[in-house]
């Protein structure tokens, strides 16, 4: 057994490790999601040891799972909603925090995208990021609408030509990825971000993508592959990289299922890397295939072609509540469900960790009370069955009965000692035995630690753990 001692300094996490790998520099491999269905009683079957009381529950929402709320509104709400949730979401624009290019270098100014977490972190939460090139209408760039995010220095380029149309969500231009900078300066600018941001533990999630809101769609406008849409070589190029280069949990939206848009479901390579999913009209009327016809139900199938019933094993998934109808985000919190689904009934079929429910505080299912309810039906959610000590070390019954795992390196640790195996190797449903190698004394001893969750929030567990 490997002993792993941390120690915590005054505000700031100091981690010193005995033979123990950094999880997100090891070569990545072709998945392998972890087995499921280990089973054990619900108590230690050890003599010679005694077992010691924990009585504990759940206070808030635990990070990186929950309902997510945009920052201007989580800032509005903050007051009644501030432990409800721990993510909030925000779009960024690379022409924001790009000033140019000098050599072969990126010239960048990250003022712009420090002030969003910084003002997300006030909160005590974390970021879901997406960065975004087209947003039909948007005039967040310049002032006029639609204009792409790309960077200035890219669009003065004399061999750089962007398309337009006037699509029924707005005016929208198009990146031209015929040009060989945007197709470089992509892929060298999540590499660049995760460099500065990749142990950020202000940054949950990164959302990654092309086309209208970077959601691997395009409306009203003709697809042209590798003009106004990057061509499948390029995608397939820039899928691998991100998977080689960006250690932050990643996920792509589900309409990249779709061969009339992307390369991936139909390349064994492309299914092989991790990456996450998100939907982003998540329980909407038709969302479900009805009664195993086909033709119906076109995100369930997407879910299906590209997640195939695992990817949740190995990488988040997550989206936004429908907006397809106003009253959608409004009511899917509803007890009694919305189009006949409950949004437990469906945060556990797909192994929801996080979704983003802006319009939800307007509706009357929306309070905090609701949404803390919600919350704790997505993501990990870890219980405490038994608990055994000696005078050399302790053994914990631990078992997760969320919808899906913790997708960080998290360790549940007595004081400064942490235990083997790991939390995020705990899949739902699962029970497994941890060994600290230290004796407890009281319950309070225990902890959850992870690198990738700020100090300023707290992983808990339940527990009720008899004499």
């Amino acid at each position: 057994m490997k002993k792993r001692h941390f120690f915590w300094i005054i505000g700031a996490v100091v981690v010193i490790t005995v033979s123990l790998a950094c999880a997100c520099c090891e070569p990545k491999n072709e998945p392998e999601p972890p087995s499921t269905g280990s089973t054990y009683g619900d108590t230690l079957k050890v003599d010679g040891m005694t077992r010691v009381p924990v009585h504990a529950q759940l206070t808030h929402a635990q990070p990186m799972t929950g309902l997510v709320l945009w920052r201007d509104q989580a800032r509005e709400l903050d007051a009644d909603y501030r432990n409800s949730i721990s993510l909030e979401y925000s779009y960024c624009l690379p022409c924001r925090v790009v000033k140019g290019k000098n050599g072969s270098d990126i010239e960048y100014d990250w003022t712009y995208f420090e002030e969003i977490l910084n003002d997300i972190a006030s909160r005590n939460h974390q970021a879901v990021v997406r960065f975004r090139y087209e947003y039909p209408g948007s005039r967040e760039v310049d002032g006029e609408p639609g204009t792409t995010a790309v960077p200035d220095y890219i669009k003065a380029l004399p061999d750089y030509h962007e398309t337009f149309n006037n699509n029924d969500d707005g005016p929208t231009y198009y990146a031209d990825w015929t040009n060989d900078e945007l197709q470089w300066f992509t892929k060298q600018f999540y590499y660049d971000f995760a460099d500065r941001y990749g142990n950020d533990d202000r940054v949950a999630f990164l959302e990654v993508g092309f086309g209208h809101w970077s959601e691997y769609h395009i409306y009203g406008t003709e697809l042209d592959p590798g003009v106004n849409f990057p061509s499948k070589n390029y995608q397939a190029e820039f899928l691998q990289f991100v998977d080689e280069n960006v250690h932050i949990p990643w996920l792509i939206s589900i309409d990249a299922a779709d061969d009339y848009y992307t390369p991936i479901v139909h390349s064994s390579e492309l299914m092989a890397l991790h990456f996450g999913l998100f939907d982003d009209s998540f329980m909407h009327r038709s969302h479900e295939i009805v009664d195993g016809d086909e033709e119906t139900g076109y995100n369930e199938q997407c879910w299906n072609a590209i997640g195939q019933g695992v990817r949740w094993q190995i990488a988040p998934c997550g989206g936004e509540i429908s907006y397809y109808s106003s009253r959608d985000q409004k009511n899917f919190l509803n007890p009694d469900g919305l189009y006949g689904r409950t949004w437990e009934e469906q945060a556990a079929k797909y192994h929801i960790s996080f979704m983003i429910a802006n319009d939800a505080p307007s509706g009357q299912y929306g309070t905090a009370e609701r949404f803390l309810e919600a919350a704790w039906a997505s993501g990990y959610r870890f219980k405490m069955l038994d608990v055994k000590t000696d005078s050399e070390k302790t053994l914990i019954l631990m078992t997760n009965t969320g919808v899906a795992p913790i997708y960080k390196e998290t360790f549940l640790c007595i004081g400064p000692w942490a235990g083997e195996p790991v939390l995020n190797s705990i899949m739902p449903g699962d029970t497994t035995i941890i060994t600290i190698d230290t004796p407890l004394k009281k319950a309070e001893e225990f902890n959850i630690f992870s690198m990738s969750v700020p100090v300023s929030q707290t992983i808990e567990f339940e527990a009720n753990v008899g004499n």
